[in-house]
């Protein structure tokens, strides 16, 4: 096991934010976070996956453990399905690749989202009309206190909207090391009920689609919207789309009967966070090396030299702004530490 000292995190971070971990270990095997986690009980730490989520506003002055955890395997197969095991550290696009070059269907709609694999459950990630949770079926996880491994099922990670057990009553506790997903291998549930993913389709006139030209729409779809991180630091969506109750739902939509929403049940209704972040004038300003994306309100960028402290500055700004003018709380999904 090898100890880096003073490392910068800059480059194990999609917002790019330069700040420094005192102790740093690229963890590779079970065996080396064990005794990681053996080694230095006493000490507090950071577990780091594929940094995609998080905005780092200061140096660590901690053991920051780097889940570097790598390989695929079938664990059962039939003519229709597919379980398959993937290790915490597999970058989650690149798995999306692998499984559409075999022909697994389930997670083409969760392509180019950015992260690893292992942090995925802890997200509940999603994104057109398709959750993690839809073919999940467990996950591995090391307890951080014994160091012993516990197996995590769908009913045990209490998955809800960009939610898990894993940012509630179990934060800190575990440590993700591999998931288990299952696959269609044919008859493909295919979602294609999100009109941009329709309106993409249509444009290239495939009007019997495959998992595949799913894959390649969301594709052009977030790269429309969405900046390249290794271009732009940025962190994807960083507020979540408000869920309110339709009390809530019926005194906004009297003030803005122009807003768009979606029904989430009949006494639940979502708000686009990038509606009202846009409304409140935010989309595409810049505020130093701090930004709102110009294509898309929801993304936060680091135009090169921004603190983390900053963006985050900024985040509460605009969380403050949307509160005044439309009374709705937008939460961060991406996590400040």
């Amino acid at each position: 096991m090898q100890i880096e000292s003073n490392k910068s995190l800059k480059e194990f971070n999609t917002f790019n934010i330069d700040v420094k971990a005192k102790s740093f270990v690229s963890v590779n095997s079970v065996e080396t976070l064990k005794e990681a986690l053996r080694n230095y009980a006493t000490e507090d730490k950071f577990i780091l996956g594929g940094g995609s989520n998080i905005l780092l506003t200061s140096d660590l002055d901690v053991l920051v453990l780097h889940i570097n955890l790598r390989g695929i395997k079938i664990l059962e197969e039939s003519e229709e399905e597919v379980v398959l095991e993937v290790q915490a550290g597999e970058n989650w696009h690149e798995f999306v690749c692998y499984c559409l070059e075999a022909g697994y269907g389930g997670v083409e709609n969760l392509s180019l989202i950015p992260g690893n694999v292992g942090t995925a459950p802890i997200q509940n990630i999603g994104a057109y009309g398709v959750e993690l949770k839809d073919v999940f079926v467990r996950c591995e996880a090391i307890e951080i206190k014994t160091r012993q491994q516990r197996t995590f099922t769908k009913t045990d990670c209490k998955f809800g909207y960009r939610d898990s057990i894993f940012k509630n009553e179990a934060k800190g506790h575990y440590i993700i090391t591999s998931v288990a997903l299952k696959l269609t291998k044919k008859n493909h549930k295919l979602s294609t009920s999100y009109g941009a993913i329709r309106d993409e389709l249509a444009k290239e006139g495939k009007t019997q689609p495959g998992i595949q030209d799913i894959s390649r729409a969301v594709i052009a779809i977030r790269k429309s919207k969405l900046p390249d991180p290794s271009e732009l630091g940025n962190s994807g969506s960083f507020f979540k789309n408000p869920v309110v109750s339709a009390e809530e739902f019926q005194q906004f939509r009297n003030k803005h009967p122009e807003a768009p929403y979606y029904e989430v049940s009949a006494t639940e209704f979502k708000i686009p966070a990038g509606w009202l972040i846009e409304q409140a004038g935010f989309k595409g300003q810049r505020f130093g090396d701090a930004g709102v994306h110009e294509k898309q309100a929801l993304v936060l960028v680091n135009y090169g030299e921004a603190t983390g402290e900053q963006i985050r500055e900024l985040a509460m700004t605009i969380q403050q702004k949307v509160r005044d003018l439309f009374g709705i709380y937008i939460e961060p999904e991406v996590t400040i530490i």
